[in-house]
């Protein structure tokens, strides 16, 4: 029963809580503490602050380490299945009504609407990263060998990372 109550309690943060993973802190404080009673406040804050040193998403680390906490390996699958499963069930939703109405004239519009945003989005994100990531010379040089050897000579993406780090090592 723990394992049901782990799922849905992980599933209601998944399903209500909107604007990432610290926007779910409080829904998942309300749940384990106030609800549930399964941690202290003091073992939440742990957990938060464990949450936000792994790499990976702040609320699925939580889900993951109360889940642990509270029921062992089955308690972590089951509360990490449970705040993940609303996104995942929202784009298989989303995906099937694309798929089943595509030739609709408004859903066409407005793909060819979002396109450009998304690449205007992806350039601006590469413009701040490329900003502060290019402090020299020997940056640019890197950069542009990856870029001759990715686009000209199509070399493959994994053999350009190893071959990028060990050029890092050589000139840096």
């Amino acid at each position: 029963m723990i394992y049901l109550n782990l799922f849905w309690a992980f599933f209601k943060v998944g399903a209500f809580s909107f604007g990432g993973g610290y926007a779910m802190i409080p829904l998942i404080k309300k749940e384990i503490i106030d609800i549930h009673h399964w941690l202290s406040v003091d073992q939440f804050l742990d957990i938060i602050a464990i949450s936000q040193m792994t790499p990976g998403p702040i609320a699925i680390n939580a889900a993951t380490f109360v889940g642990y906490k509270v029921g062992g390996f089955w308690g972590s699958a089951a509360a990490t299945i449970g705040v993940t499963a609303p996104s995942f069930l929202i784009i298989i939703i989303l995906a099937l009504l694309i798929i089943r109405y595509r030739h609709l004239p408004w859903l066409d519009a407005f793909f060819k609407g979002v396109r450009p945003a998304v690449i205007a989005l992806i350039v601006q994100a590469a413009y701040s990263v490329g900003k502060s990531s290019f402090t020299g010379i020997k940056d640019m040089l890197v950069a542009a060998v990856v870029f001759v050897g990715l686009y000209l000579l199509k070399i493959n993406p994994l053999i350009i990372i190893v071959m990028a780090a060990i050029l890092g090592i050589v000139i840096y």
